[in-house]
């Protein structure tokens, strides 16, 4: 017989596994093997067969968006061929509960044998033979056998996304900038009103030169065209921010000179692919940005700012950030509103705590803290306020604790009240409703002490250099989780 492909693709969804597979009649016969395989003869592994996976699949390494079956980041761990020592038909053989199986991969060598022990549960052992290795541990080799990447690099910077709900030969779906010109020139291609074909959805686009953004002295107004194209060009890096949360989206359909409202629930007319959470109680149908197409949508919709929520629709009741708003009044200068910022950053630091910063694009600075799932916003909040309060008491005379802003005296206000189920702050790379269409950009720490830095001073025509340049500097809220210190 011939050889037959397989592969094992380490994946990170909503726990860490090995996903062993196994070309038999066409398909990806799999298994899920969550300690991994070995290579040492003494040891038994656990292995969960699972559905079959095409054969287009046997190939992929990059992210699952959240949301979706398997949703995580995946990376090719082993591959090669595969042959049956003992069993001429492997589909019978699976069907009769033992198959064994001869690997050439670049980390498994060897004779294995599969063994159903009930319904779908299963052992994978190795044979002893030449390759048989007393000790040997998958998590002493991690990195991919394709990219030579380990699983934090690809979930980073990911080269291509697995779109389970689009056909087998179109499911992965490239991630890059680069790899996107194609989405780009159809825009293009539209004069005023058309249907782009953006990451595999057709969607309706109108008035493609109308103005959205005013102009700052000097510069051109932003059109929705350039809003559009900015939208996709971030896409696959501001999606994670949203995926698996319910989003409220500021809108404003005659553009940001005009007066926006906010709208939470999907019409009646959006169409049918976008993903959707129904919030339990309420009713309020919400989007849920689990593809980039999505976010490209809400654009269109007029929607000029993203605020997710900071839990996810999973456990709404949970949140997975600590959200900490600077929000300065109107006799607060930029230095003074800097001076709270690093007094934070002390703070942060003395207390072990990692958290990341952004500026809002419009006065502000804003701070995410990433915790693990437990604590709830009660939590959270009583421990925002009392970090904030323990800031404010430095510098007094900077800050005003009163609810109503007319009370304020023109002092800033440390807001630890966004720290609530539905309350929000305004994503990162989100535009801001304002003059050459600024975004709330993600810094690094020490920026707080380059006299340069200014709250509005990246715009969706900058932020794109700074991002190819410096990378994603707000990426470690996505992948960190940590307990908040008592204070």
């Amino acid at each position: 017989m011939s050889s037959l492909r397989f592969v094992v693709q380490l994946h990170r969804a909503r726990r860490l596994h090995y996903d062993f597979r196994l070309e038999v009649d066409g398909v990806l016969v799999s298994w899920a093997v969550p300690k991994g395989p070995t290579l040492d003869p003494k040891v038994r592994r656990a292995a969960f067969h699972v559905d079959d996976h095409p054969m287009e699949y046997v190939a992929f390494e990059g992210v699952i968006p959240a949301g979706t079956y398997g949703g995580g980041d995946v990376i090719v761990w082993d591959s090669g061929h595969w042959v049956p020592y003992k069993d001429s038909d492997p589909k019978a053989a699976i069907a009769g509960g033992e198959l064994h199986i001869e690997l050439h991969g670049e980390k498994l060598r060897g004779k294995f044998v599969m063994v159903r022990t009930r319904a779908d549960e299963w052992l994978l052992l190795k044979k002893r033979d030449e390759f048989a290795a007393d000790g040997w541990e998958a998590s002493a080799f991690p990195l991919s056998v394709l990219s030579g990447r380990s699983s934090d690099e690809v979930k980073a910077d990911p080269e291509w996304f697995w779109r389970s709900d689009l056909p087998a030969a179109r499911a992965a779906v490239p991630a890059r900038p680069g790899m996107r010109e194609i989405d780009l020139a159809g825009l293009n291609a539209i004069r005023e009103n058309g249907t782009w074909e953006v990451f595999g959805r057709s969607l309706r686009v109108t008035n493609l030169s109308k103005v959205l953004f005013p102009a700052r002295d000097g510069e051109d107004p932003v059109t929705k065209r350039e809003l559009l194209r900015y939208t996709a060009e971030t896409a696959f890096v501001v999606q994670p921010y949203l995926a698996g949360r319910a989003l409220n989206l500021h809108r404003f359909p005659g553009g940001a000179a005009t007066k926006g409202f906010w709208q939470k629930a999907l019409p009646s007319h959006a169409p049918d692919w976008l993903p959707r959470w129904t919030e339990p109680g309420s009713g309020t149908e919400y989007l849920v940005v689990n593809e980039p197409a999505a976010l490209v949508w809400a654009a269109n919709f007029g929607g000029l700012e993203w605020h997710p929520w900071t839990s996810t629709v999973d456990a709404p009741d949970r949140p997975s950030y600590a959200l900490i708003d600077l929000d300065p009044g109107g006799g607060t200068a930029w230095a003074d509103l800097l001076v709270l910022a690093r007094l934070h950053r002390t703070a942060f630091e003395h207390l072990g705590v990692r958290a990341w910063a952004k500026v809002t694009g419009r006065r502000g600075i804003q701070v995410w803290v990433p915790v693990e799932r437990g604590p709830g916003f009660a939590e959270t909040r009583a421990w925002v306020e009392r970090l904030s309060r323990s800031v404010g008491a430095v510098v007094p005379e900077l800050v005003s604790w009163a609810w109503e802003k007319a009370e304020r005296g023109g002092r800033a206000r440390l807001d630890f009240t966004q720290n609530a189920v539905n309350k929000t702050l305004v994503a990162p790379y989100s535009p801001r409703p304002a003059p050459g269409a600024p975004v709330s950009a993600p810094i690094a720490w020490d920026e707080l002490d380059d006299p340069a830095l200014r709250p509005d001073g990246f715009t969706i025509r900058t932020i794109g250099s700074r991002l190819a340049e410096r990378g994603d500097l707000f990426s470690g809220v996505l992948h960190t989780a940590q307990r908040l210190p008592p204070l």
